[in-house]
């Protein structure tokens, strides 16, 4: 049984990305895992400063709630982000998030398996291409890690538009079961 934490970072209110990510939580606790949803909804979050001191303290200089998230994420086996994509590209809220997860780089975290879950209005194939792109640039950086696979539904773009489709969530639901 693995420790799964799943991130959803829309601070949208009946989030797509959110809908999906539970029907994934709901698999992979099916599967046997220990699954934690941390939401980004509420939460603050300030931009990295670049000051590098994380790098020797292990430890943010900035206190909110990026810092709560970071200890969560250095003690899960399985890490789940999900997204809406905005412009082809993850949301800004979670590019923010993961430029604060810097103070694991030099931790001894425990996380050896990233997954993506993205939403769009658009449907082609490609749409989460480059968000995909962008978390396997924060995986590459974690020598023990290993970007997994993602799950995109597209064609999604009003609140809680997701719920409908009940086929994708089926396949959702499949994708936790399957969680590493």
């Amino acid at each position: 049984m693995s420790k799964v934490l799943i991130i959803t970072t829309s601070i949208r209110a009946r989030s797509n990305s959110d809908i999906v990510a539970d029907k994934v939580a709901e698999g992979a606790r099916a599967a046997g895992h220990d699954v934690e949803v941390v939401s980004l909804k509420g939460k603050t979050i300030g931009f990295c400063k670049g000051c590098l001191a994380c790098q020797t303290t292990k430890k943010c200089v900035i206190s909110d709630d990026a810092v709560s998230i970071a200890e969560k994420v250095l003690n899960a086996d399985t890490l789940v982000f999900a997204t809406p994509i905005y412009y082809y590209e993850m949301s800004g809220q979670m590019k923010t998030l993961l430029d604060r997860l810097n103070p694991l780089f030099p931790s001894d975290y425990k996380f050896r398996n990233v997954y993506m879950i993205s939403t769009a209005a658009e449907d082609e194939d490609y749409v989460y291409e480059k968000a995909v792109s962008g978390l396997n640039g924060w995986v590459d950086c974690f020598s023990k890690a290993e970007f997994k696979g993602s799950f995109f539904l597209g064609g999604v773009t009003s609140m809680a538009e997701a719920s409908g489709r009940e086929e994708e969530l089926k396949d959702a639901y499949e994708f936790g079961k399957a969680l590493a």
